[in-house]
């Protein structure tokens, strides 16, 4: 893996905001910047200062909250776009232009030698604000691999200090990400930084190849907000980085699920109950081969200890549970069974499950039990009867 430092980069204040229907109010922007930096990610993306006055004003009460994080912005590699990065308070500004020849073409109806000479004239600019300049390659994902390494050696020349390498489309899977980067590495002495969307689902699996390619920072969103698909999310690059890479990004990943659900309230996105790390079914077993494998060892059926992010497992019974799951999760209610009242007990959860949809409550699996234990009484009394008469 990369022997660099890694610099977790979250954009959720900009792309994520990005997200179609997504707008956030003034506090619940200072609300998620704080959270954020409560959990240690080192840099925060906090917004587009062309977007108007009330942005620029929200990105200076950002920077006057004393942050431990570094803050950047992002604008064009545009004149009047630099102009309106002055005096914010921010440290570093991301200037984006089209790098791929359908964008420079079809966007810009520009050519490759304005998009050099831009990048020559502008950085120059952006520096004189005082502030640090990282390029972003916007669809750098469909240039071409010459004309990119001459976007970061003129970049370089011209003062920056990182290259963000954007897949803006979602088009690119972690072999081809990793043979990109890799090559950048070996070119340039510029950080690298990986955009990933997740139009294919691999906006997670791409950025895990950049840093193993040699990328030095990698943009995330809380929860996966952002464009389309949205962009990796903070939550699974984290927890990847530190199970799978055994790399400390420096996130607090006990915080984690309040951050979540702190962005999840404001973007107005519920989390869908399976999202991966943080979603509520992550770490909730039902099936009674899992649900025993659990209980004679939770390393049996745990990709990663829910204890990362101060989360158990949990147990539910329902239509594909088994008499073991049955018994434990009675258990929890101060009911012990036999193996035999269990096997009574399925076939009535089992029904539960299937008309209602979901898993009975701990009151409605009282309901259950009880309704089971008139049963077993009236059998016992009618096999008494036959008894007698007999």
């Amino acid at each position: 893996m990369n022997p660099r430092p890694l610099i977790i980069d979250d954009t959720t204040l900009r792309d994520g905001e990005q997200t179609a229907g997504v707008a956030f109010s003034l506090d619940e922007k200072l609300a998620i910047a704080r959270a954020l930096d409560g959990i240690g990610v080192p840099e925060l993306e906090v917004g587009i200062p062309a977007m108007g006055a009330e942005e620029r004003e929200g990105i200076q009460a950002l920077a006057t909250l004393g942050l431990n994080a570094h803050l950047l912005v992002w604008a064009r590699m545009r004149d009047d776009d630099i102009a309106l990065c002055a005096d914010l308070g921010v440290q570093m500004v991301d200037l984006s232009i089209p790098v791929s020849e359908q964008q420079i073409a079809r966007k810009l109806g520009r050519d490759r030698a304005w998009v050099l000479a831009n990048i020559e004239r502008c950085i120059p600019r952006a520096l004189e604000l005082g502030l640090e300049v990282c390029v972003g390659g916007e669809d750098a994902s469909r240039a071409d691999d010459d004309f990119l390494l001459q976007v970061a050696e003129t970049a370089q020349a011209a003062g920056a200090t990182r290259f963000r390498f954007a897949d803006t489309l979602g088009v690119l899977d972690p072999f081809a990400v990793y043979e990109r980067i890799a090559r950048l590495r070996r070119a340039t002495d510029l950080a690298i930084e990986m955009h990933a969307h997740d139009d294919l689902g691999l906006a997670t699996a791409n950025t895990l190849a950049a840093v193993r390619a040699g990328a030095t920072h990698v943009n995330t969103t809380v929860n996966g907000l952002g464009e389309r698909a949205g962009n990796a999310a903070l939550e699974e690059v984290a927890m990847a980085l530190r199970c799978l890479h055994g790399l400390d990004s420096g996130i607090e990943l006990r915080g984690i699920d309040a951050v979540s659900q702190l962005v999840a309230e404001a973007s107005g996105r519920p989390l869908p109950w399976q999202k991966s790390v943080v979603g509520e079914g992550v770490f909730t077993h039902e099936s009674g081969i899992h649900v025993d494998g659990l209980l004679k060892d939770p390393r049996n059926y745990q990709g990663f200890d829910p204890a990362l992010l101060g989360r158990a497992h949990r147990l539910v019974l329902g239509k594909h549970s088994g008499s073991h799951g049955v018994m434990r999760g009675y258990a929890e209610l101060g009911i012990r069974l036999s193996e035999e009242q269990a096997q009574r007990l399925l076939p009535r959860i089992r029904a539960f499950a299937v008309q209602h949809k979901r898993a009975p409550e701990a009151a409605e699996l009282e309901v259950i039990y009880r309704a089971e234990l008139s049963k077993t009484v009236e059998r016992q009394d009618t096999k008494a009867a036959k008894q007698v008469c007999l």
